[in-house]
């Protein structure tokens, strides 16, 4: 059917063209008038006289029905084998890239077919057929599989998180870049927090992360990008201490994390009417952002819900989980990791803190609240320890040297294990070569046939 569908559409097509010359020889125009005609109808579809003739010709002698294309006569059945179409097909899995015309050459070089008995078309419509064309290749080569969409069932089940870079505020005189941190929820899309800051290090998102625990609980789950400011080991401890899993998309696949990119294009509106109201400070900024973010996101009915935001986030009967103002706090506390001297100390702010001897040459991690330096805490994450430092006191004599623990003690050998080993190889060896020269079978003149050295 679908042939026969293809065939009336191409005989109708092909009668469009031919019909002002048809009404014109019916009229009986003058003969020079007509082929004038004939040209320009050539020139006007893009089509050669030797074709038009032919479409007139079988016009006029099978009326409509001789328009329509003669069918295909499929010359491929019984001689091209089933063997060789597996084989072109395996060519074409081995590498993706590889040509039509590069599969017949090694199917030719192997013997299999003789040259000249596959046609690039012929073993092209026969790829194609089967699934295995270059295009179709094409889409499987380096992601594979399209990615569905997905999306959470309930509120605070997962959080997305991405950097939008702003404009350009004049601060001081000074022109300095805005960046816009949120942190969205993928069920609801209602944005827990969102914040524009000056500085584009991980302490912006460790800023906003902390605000959006404190408005909205703990999430189940956070799914980041890869970029530099959440792959931190601040984020890892802090993930790990509030049970919060932390996923990140896998690399190149920006459609991983589609729902917080789709909303940083929504605030490309908010940044547009922002513009004309030239906030002179950042605070000024973030309080417009919060005015539009209310009237003009949460309270707006989204696509992909049939509600608003809002109304989709507060009538989740998922709880909120929060935890204790002290736990959040000490989650939230700086991380950073240093390396422990031969001394047992560490450097910490252009200061030196006592960590310990035991720890000498090992990686920990420093644990710190930004507004109080004075008080450090150790992390050791192989042994699983956390004690509190301070700060090493530098007196006008040198301190005594740290004790070695017990188990870092030299050990006292009571001989050479090294030369004991090779002495029995060496032995073993001399055992070996002994065998090996005999002088029973060698006989001469010598008397009792013995042989004088």
């Amino acid at each position: 059917m679908k042939e026969e569908r293809q065939s009336e559409e191409i005989a109708i097509n092909r009668f469009k063209i031919i019909a002002p010359i048809l009404m014109a020889i019916d009229e009986k125009a003058d003969a020079a008038k007509i082929v004038q005609l004939k040209k320009d109808v050539c020139r006007q579809n893009g089509i050669s006289e030797r074709t038009l003739r032919r479409w007139l010709s079988a016009h006029q002698k099978n009326s409509f029905e001789g328009l329509k294309p003669m069918p295909k006569i499929n010359r491929r059945k019984g001689v091209i084998s089933e063997e060789l179409i597996q084989e072109a097909i395996l060519l074409r899995r081995e590498l993706p890239r590889r040509s039509v015309s590069q599969i017949i050459e090694i199917l030719e070089m192997e013997g299999r077919v003789p040259s000249g008995f596959l046609k690039r078309t012929t073993l092209q419509d026969i790829l194609q057929e089967r699934g295995y064309s270059a295009r179709q290749m094409k889409l499987y080569r380096n992601s594979g599989a399209a990615a569905r969409r997905f999306a959470r069932v309930e509120r605070n089940d997962m959080w997305h998180s991405d950097i939008k870079f702003g404009p350009f505020l004049s601060l001081g005189g000074v022109k300095k870049q805005i960046y816009l941190v949120s942190f969205l929820d993928d069920a609801t899309r209602y944005v827990i927090h969102g914040e524009f800051y000056l500085s584009l290090d991980q302490t912006v998102v460790e800023d906003c992360f902390r605000k959006a625990v404190m408005k909205e609980g703990l999430p189940v789950r956070v799914y980041f990008d890869n970029g530099k400011q959440y792959r931190t080991k601040w984020m890892e401890r802090a993930c790990a201490l509030l049970e919060i899993k932390l996923l990140f998309a896998k690399p190149y696949s920006p459609e991983s994390t589609g729902k917080i990119e789709r909303f940083n294009r929504t605030v490309d509106s908010f940044l547009a009417e922002a513009a004309l109201k030239r906030p002179q400070t950042l605070d000024e900024y973030n309080k417009y952002f919060n005015v539009w973010l209310q009237e003009c996101y949460h309270t707006r009915q989204h696509g992909s819900l049939g509600t608003t935001p809002e109304i989709a986030y507060k009538n989740s009967k998922t709880p909120l989980r929060y935890l204790p103002s002290d736990v959040v706090a000490s989650a939230f506390m700086r991380c950073e990791t240093r390396k422990v001297d031969k001394s047992g100390c560490i450097s910490f702010n252009a200061k030196k803190y006592e960590a310990g001897v035991l720890f000498a040459g090992q990686t920990v991690n420093v644990i710190y609240d930004p507004k109080d330096i004075e008080k450090l805490t150790i992390e050791h994450e192989s042994s699983g320890t956390s004690f509190q430092v301070k700060e090493l006191v530098i007196g006008e004599h040198t301190g005594p040297r740290p004790l070695l623990p017990g188990n870092m003690t030299p050990a006292l050998p009571e001989t050479s294990r090294f030369l004991d080993e090779k002495e029995k190889r060496y032995q073993n060896r001399q055992e070996v070569v002994r065998r090996a020269i005999s002088f029973k079978d060698i006989t001469g003149g010598h008397k009792g046939g013995e042989i004088d050295v």
